[in-house]
Order: structure tokens, then C-alpha cells, then sequence
């Protein structure tokens, strides 16, 4: 059963090569590589990507790990800055609900409530999204990245969000996890 993934792993890396001469393979676990320019060996890179990550991602959020750091930075500015903001400075009037009932994006740096939840919940909270954790009577606009991001991207957001935070307050989150 094990062989199996690893076999279907270097089979694909294989025709990706033979076919792409590699920068397909390089792309998904290099983001700094340039593409193919072919959407057909992009998207098989994007399909090895998900198996590596997989099977040697990160599942944890390591914010002094510089490789998973970087990484999470390029997926927070793709994905998350919009809501988050750019400097991870959330949305104006957080604590306060929109006319829809939802509530705006709250910030992650230190001014923000994210330090005061363990890595299991801030995982869970970006994969299934806001509204799958919330009470019933709350509504949430958080989506879920459950489909979008591999669980090794959501680790690395985690992680450079994390990266982010002063030393003293990167501690007190990190006793939560134990």
C-alpha cells in the first residue's frame, strides 16, 4: 500500500520530465522556477506538488523555518491579504459586525486575537472555513481553503503569520499547543 503513491509519484515526475524536461517538477516544489508555459504540464506539476506536499509537507507551523516561512508569505499575499491585509493588519472596525451579521476580517499580527488560539484551530478554522467551527448563531465570512490550499500551505500561512508575532507573544501561543 505505501509503494503505491511513491510509484504513481515517480511515474508522473518521470513523464513530466521526459515531456517538460523537469521545470514543471521544479516549479512545484521551487514557486521561484519559471514556468512551462503549457497548462497541461502546469497542471501535472500542481498534481505533484500536492503529492510531495503530502508526503513530505509540513504539518506543522514552524515560524523559525526560513523555506516555510517564504512560502507561507507567497500564499498569505495570494489568498489572504485581501481579507488579512498586506501587513496582517486585518480589516477597519474588526470587533464590529457588517449589516450582513458577518464580522470583518480580524487582524493577525499582535493587535489581533489569532495568538490566543492553538495551531490546531487556526488549521482547522482555514481548511473548513469559519462558519463549519462557529456557534450556530454566528455567521462567519471566513471561507474554507480546505479545497484550495494543500494542508502543508496552510501550515506555512501559519507559519509565517506566526514569524510575524514579538518573541514574547510567539511563546504564550506556543503554550497552547502543548
Amino acid at each position: 500500500m505505501q509503494r503505491r503513491p511513491l510509484f504513481l509519484f515517480a511515474f508522473v515526475a518521470i513523464c513530466l520530465m521526459v515531456v517538460g524536461g523537469g521545470n514543471a517538477i521544479r516549479k512545484a516544489v521551487d514557486p521561484s522556477v519559471a514556468g512551462t508555459g503549457s497548462p497541461v504540464l502546469e497542471s501535472l506539476g500542481n498534481v505533484i506538488k500536492g503529492l510531495v506536499s503530502t508526503r513530505l509537507g509540513y504539518k506543522t507551523a514552524d515560524p523559525n523555518n526560513p523555506k516555510q516561512v517564504t512560502r507561507g508569505a507567497e500564499i498569505y499575499a495570494k489568498h489572504c491579504a485581501s481579507c488579512h491585509g498586506a501587513n496582517l493588519q486585518g480589516q477597519a472596525n474588526w470587533r464590529q459586525r457588517n449589516p450582513d451579521g458577518t464580522m470583518p476580517a480580524p487582524p493577525h499580527d499582535a493587535s489581533g486575537h489569532t495568538w490566543h488560539h492553538p495551531d490546531s484551530l487556526l488549521f482547522d478554522y482555514t481548511k473548513k472555513g469559519g462558519q463549519a467551527l462557529a456557534p450556530k448563531d454566528f455567521k462567519s465570512a471566513m471561507p474554507s481553503y480546505g479545497g484550495v490550499l494543500a494542508d502543508s500551505d496552510i501550515w506555512s500561512v501559519l507559519a509565517y503569520v506566526k514569524s510575524r508575532w514579538p518573541a514574547k507573544i510567539r511563546a504564550r501561543q506556543m503554550r497552547l499547543n502543548n
